[in-house]
């Protein structure tokens, strides 16, 4: 079992775990040695609430399967268990990110200071452009 939060657990049965060799350079070990660890975690049959499995789901949509299974794959350290525990860490760290909904975004005005401002602005820059231009006589 995995703790998410005080009284919220991720139970060891949401999971299916599967290793296998890992890929790229790593000497002798990395053809003999299943320590690539692969994590698929199926969201919706989990116990957290319904607004932070909806969430997740909106977070992470590129990595949810067709069965509505979220995998993830580690291979960063070189055996088994360090692998399996850095993934069920980067697992609880994502649940963390999406549990509290985001602030709704207050829609601002400028302030009357601020118009005015801008405003005086464009005179003056518009008065500097006037005065660039020829001055032409008129006889």
């Amino acid at each position: 079992m995995i703790e998410v939060k005080p009284g919220i657990t991720l139970k060891d049965s949401e999971f299916d775990i599967s290793f296998s060799r890992s890929s790229g350079p790593g000497g002798q070990n990395v053809n003999k040695v299943n320590s690539k660890v692969t994590l698929k975690w199926f969201v919706g049959g989990s116990e957290i609430p319904e607004d932070v499995k909806r969430r997740f789901v909106e977070a992470y949509s590129n990595s949810i399967n067709q069965r509505g299974e979220y995998v993830m794959q580690c291979d960063i350290h070189r055996d088994q268990a360090r692998n399996l525990s850095e993934a069920k860490r980067r697992l609880v760290d994502m649940i963390l990110k999406v549990w509290s909904a985001p602030k709704p975004r207050k829609s601002t005005k400028p302030s009357k200071g601020a118009i005015e401002a801008r405003l005086t602005e464009k005179r003056i820059r518009a008065q500097q452009k006037q005065l660039r231009k020829k001055v032409e006589d008129s006889e």
